[in-house]
């Protein structure tokens, strides 16, 4: 028997308090994930701390979603491959059937991950930074999972955010266009709260950069020796 006459009281007071406050809670449970995963970056004057943090990020293997000069993109370590298997999972991508794609800073680092003859660096010098993946034959310093195919996509947006983090990385970063359903809002491809929204709980970080674009890059077969438009894309090739 309780002497008090009211022993239950607390524990009663107690679910109360926490049925009161469970929607504050939600909602700041909401704002901090909010906070956390969606990064404001500019054109220039960005936080160095800021942009610390995502190449942080991308040597932990963590998938972030950017902007480049076209669509949003969803990228890694161009050299984690575990972290590259997780974009393919993503994407329903068969690295045996499908051509990966990774960004350079400059086209003196391309040479290092995809042979590159004298024709074809001059054709990337009059066209990159832009709107264009070139389609090279890959080298044996890009991960086994590039090799299945030979070729690799080489990407350089002509975007200061991502241009900038590829710098401070110093090394590729494995790129794909971010998946959208045709039948939803094209916005969710295009507006980054939205893409955060939508693909916050799958990737670690997603990048504002602003309203992205609603059409891919111009693809250009170069491994046969001429170059050759297999899709065309927001660029349009300056072939001299």
């Amino acid at each position: 028997m309780d002497k008090l006459g009211g022993g239950s009281a607390i524990p009663k007071i107690s679910k109360l308090i926490f049925v009161l406050l469970s929607p504050f809670t939600i909602f700041a449970q909401r704002l901090k994930k909010h906070l956390f995963m969606l990064l404001k970056l500019y054109n220039k004057n960005n936080n160095p701390a800021d942009l610390q943090r995502v190449v942080d990020l991308l040597n932990d293997g963590g998938l972030l979603i950017y902007p480049t000069d076209t669509m949003y993109a969803i990228g890694c370590h161009g050299l984690k491959e575990r972290a590259i298997e997780r974009i393919c999972r993503l994407k329903d991508i068969d690295p045996k059937k499908n051509n990966l794609s990774i960004i350079c800073y400059d086209l003196s680092s391309i040479s290092e991950y995809a042979k590159v003859d004298n024709a074809t660096f001059k054709l990337m010098k009059r066209n990159l930074p832009g709107p264009f993946t070139f389609i090279l034959n890959g080298t044996t310093r890009l991960p086994k999972i590039f090799r299945n195919r030979k070729e690799v996509g080489i990407r350089m947006p002509d975007n200061p955010i991502i241009q900038e983090i590829a710098r401070l990385l110093d090394a590729p970063i494995m790129t794909a266009t971010l998946p959208y359903d045709e039948d939803e809002d094209i916005e969710y491809a295009t507006d980054p709260e939205l893409i955060d929204e939508k693909w916050g709980d799958i990737v670690d970080l997603v990048i504002d950069g602003g309203i992205g674009g609603t059409e891919g890059s111009t693809v250009v077969d170069c491994t046969q020796g001429e170059a050759e438009i297999v899709r065309q894309g927001a660029g349009w090739l300056e072939e001299g």
